[in-house]
């Protein structure tokens, strides 16, 4: 979305895009329901496991039994048939209690552990009745299908958290994790521990929990590339819709005839309700818009005929007035008139003089305002402000006027022989000498009647690539903030009083821009009321013309 609004929580971070938040918002639900299928799962298949685990030790332990009980009966057996014979075996021991290495009976290797059917990882531990801290036998079955011992730390540990009841987890040193349940075996009233390995399940759930981590971000990476899919295909004609407005956002809309004729298509007003309702809505807000702009284009061009033709028709009897009055004046000298009359002759004349500035002034106005062609030439801005600041000079000689032309000087960092080269190119803009003139007249007048006497007024003229830029700076007590907020309005004035004593209408500045936009160009203030640094500076920016070499 190029749509996006900038609020003040996000300075440091710019908003993200309606489609990336729907994006993240449905990949972060399929993870989060991932994650927690992820971990019923795992429960499930933990509690499945250790029930075939329990299972599977109550079996191994009942097969361990079943061999001490078949071990001890074929022992009472021979027993019995050796007292009957009289016979023994050598050594003194009776039939069955010796062995080969491994078998029953072998020191070290518990009765019941090499029981058929007992797995890697089994183990077996038995206390004799009489001595609970001591183990009679205790040893498991390894990976590779050997007995080996159990060290004493492990056997304390087994001892110590083995339980009849149930099975129990029992965490081992040196093995590992193990589920053992402790039994009593009836013919010799020891205590039995049997074990299996946990950590064949262990590293089940493991490989379960890496496939369903796989599976979890393979499903991730096809959920968003799929989701960004969908929702941009989705929010295609919303996107359409934000450019439309866009479009009419960028035109400008406060001047001029202006139509819109941009509107949202139809294709899109049926794509969705929810679209079609914003596309609806912003297609009524243009029409209606459009309908103001069209009412207000009209009232403008109705108000500039009016101001036109009423200052067109004002020049005629204004300039009579003008002229009686200088005509009395005149021819009347050498007459008694009272002193009343006299002064209401002067009355005349002054305020016919003034009327006369603002008539033209408007009649100007409207004909900017109406975009009356004006004159079309070549105009040298060195002249034109050397002549505008002699005159300036003649009219404020209680200021310090200065003129620096830095257009026709070599650049501050050029190199020595590139300022002896240097050629400057010639300051000229197409336009209206007279308007433009009428501009600078006016920048400097401001400068002077608004500046008490002795202060500094430079005007500068440079250069920056294709813009000629006219600065007018002064090192008066500067603008007023509110009144340099409506300076170029029209009738602004920063003291009613002043102005009318000076014969301000309240027009320059409006003249002035309207003029500088005319020529495309642009024309800003910079003032300060500071004590330490206050001045004004207008800065007049205007394209400069193109030189054929």
């Amino acid at each position: 979305m190029s749509l996006r609004s900038w609020g003040p929580g996000s300075l440091l971070t710019p908003p993200r895009s309606l489609r990336t938040r729907l994006v993240v918002g449905v990949l972060g639900l399929v993870l989060v329901m991932a994650a927690v299928m992820s971990s019923f799962s795992t429960v499930s298949l933990r509690h499945t496991l250790m029930a075939r685990t329990d299972s599977q030790l109550m079996a191994a332990a009942q097969r361990a039994a079943d061999k001490r009980h078949d071990l001890t009966q074929e022992a009472r057996k021979a027993s019995d048939e050796a007292v009957q014979e009289g016979t023994e075996k050598p050594g003194g021991q009776p039939d069955g209690e010796g062995g080969a290495d491994g078998d029953p009976g072998k020191q070290g290797v518990p009765p019941g552990l090499d029981a058929a059917g007992q797995s890697t990882g089994t183990l077996t531990l038995i206390t004799a009745q009489t001595s609970a801290s001591s183990s009679e036998a205790a040893a498991y079955i390894d990976k590779d299908g050997h007995y080996a011992a159990i060290s004493k730390e492990d056997c304390r540990l087994l001892l110590s958290e083995a339980t009849e009841d149930h099975p129990v987890t029992v965490h081992l040193h040196h093995l590992g994790s193990y589920r053992v349940v402790a039994t009593r075996d009836e013919a010799s009233g020891s205590t039995v521990i049997t074990g299996l390995s946990l950590e064949g399940d262990k590293g089940l759930i493991r490989t379960q929990l890496l496939i369903e981590l796989a599976v979890a971000l393979v499903g991730a990476l096809v959920v968003a590339l799929a989701g960004r899919t969908m929702v941009r295909s989705s929010l295609a004609p919303l996107e359409r819709v934000a450019r439309t407005a866009q479009r009419v956002a960028s035109q400008p809309l406060e001047r001029g005839e202006v139509s819109i004729e941009d509107r949202v298509e139809k294709a899109d007003l049926d794509s969705s309700a929810e679209v079609g309702q914003v596309g609806g809505a912003l297609n009524t807000l243009l029409g209606h818009v459009e309908s103001a702009l069209t009412a207000r284009q009209r009232s403008e061009t109705q108000v500039r005929q009016f101001v036109a033709d009423a200052s067109h028709e004002l020049r005629t009897p204004l300039a009579s007035i003008r002229g009686y009055t200088e005509l009395i004046r005149r021819e009347g000298a050498d007459a008694d008139l009272p002193e009343e009359a006299t002064y209401a002759l002067e009355r005349v004349h002054s305020e016919s003089v003034r009327m006369t500035a603002l008539v033209e002034d408007l009649l100007l106005l409207a004909r900017l305002d109406a975009g009356r062609e004006l004159r079309r030439e070549e105009v040298d801005l060195v002249g034109l402000l050397v002549d505008t600041v002699a005159d300036a000079r003649a009219a404020g000689p209680d200021h310090d006027w200065r003129l620096d032309l830095a257009v026709l000087e070599p650049p501050a960092d050029a190199t020595a022989d590139e300022a002896e080269d240097f050629l400057p190119e010639p300051p000229l803009v197409i336009g209206d000498e007279a308007r433009l003139r009428q501009v600078i007249v006016n920048l400097l007048a401001n400068a002077r009647v608004h500046t008490p006497a002795g202060s500094h007024v430079t005007a500068t003229l440079a250069r920056e690539r294709d813009t000629l830029i006219v600065r007018i700076h002064d090192d008066g007590p500067g603008i007023a903030p509110d009144v340099r907020d409506r300076l170029f309005e029209r009738f602004a004035r920063g003291d009613s009083s002043r102005e009318r004593r000076t014969g301000s209408t309240g027009l320059g500045m409006s003249i002035a821009l309207a003029i500088v936009q005319s020529h495309g160009g642009s024309i800003d203030v910079d003032s300060s009321t500071a004590p330490e640094d206050h001045g004004t500076t207008f800065t007049v920016r205007l394209p400069a013309a193109a030189v054929e070499e």
